[in-house]
């Protein structure tokens, strides 16, 4: 018989460790701040080509397949996010993205009452009694995985980020088709 504990397990493989430690490096600098997009790769490699860094790593950076997050500077002008990721593609080094955003989300049922005009419809979202500030950190690696974390501005603590790998779909594969 194996015991029954609520203890979590401890979280072990590479990309759940890259997505959290980029939404805790985001996380750092607040709320309200534009798209940043990293790229994900090998820690090793990293080291090899960068090996003053060594002194920052932290114990998981030691890992079998560690990935390091490089933040990706100076993005191209784009009509929204998805004409942003459009635009992206990576280099052979390059394992995999991650992408960190925010967002205001309101319940579903205020969603189908939002006016047609885009302009009308967002001020109604940052109006609604019950919008939302949210943090997503979605992060692919080229072989298909994916870790999708999200932090809300009212519970804004490191232990309170929920982690899936469906939470933001559409996301995750704009950011997979940039690896096309």
């Amino acid at each position: 018989m194996v015991p029954v504990t609520d203890a979590p397990r401890p979280v072990t493989d590479p990309l759940t460790l890259a997505a959290l430690d980029t939404e805790r490096h985001v996380a750092r600098s607040g709320w309200d701040q534009p798209v940043r997009l990293f790229a994900l790769v090998p820690t090793a490699e990293l080291l090899t080509h960068e090996p003053q860094l060594a002194d920052g790593l932290a114990t998981h950076d030691a890992v079998a397949g560690a990935l390091s997050a490089v933040e990706q500077d100076e993005l191209p002008e784009a009509d929204g996010i998805e004409d942003l990721l459009a635009r992206i593609a990576w280099p052979d080094q390059v394992t995999g993205c991650a992408l960190a955003l925010e967002r205001i989300v309101v319940p579903p049922a205020a969603e189908r009452d939002l006016p047609e005009d885009a302009e009308a419809a967002l001020a109604a979202v940052a109006a609604h009694p019950e919008r939302a500030d949210v943090r997503l950190v979605v992060a692919v690696t080229r072989d298909g995985a994916s870790r999708c974390l999200l932090r809300q501005r009212a519970y804004d603590s490191d232990d309170r980020v929920a982690l899936g790998d469906d939470i933001a779909p559409g996301l995750v594969h704009a950011l997979r088709a940039t690896f096309d």
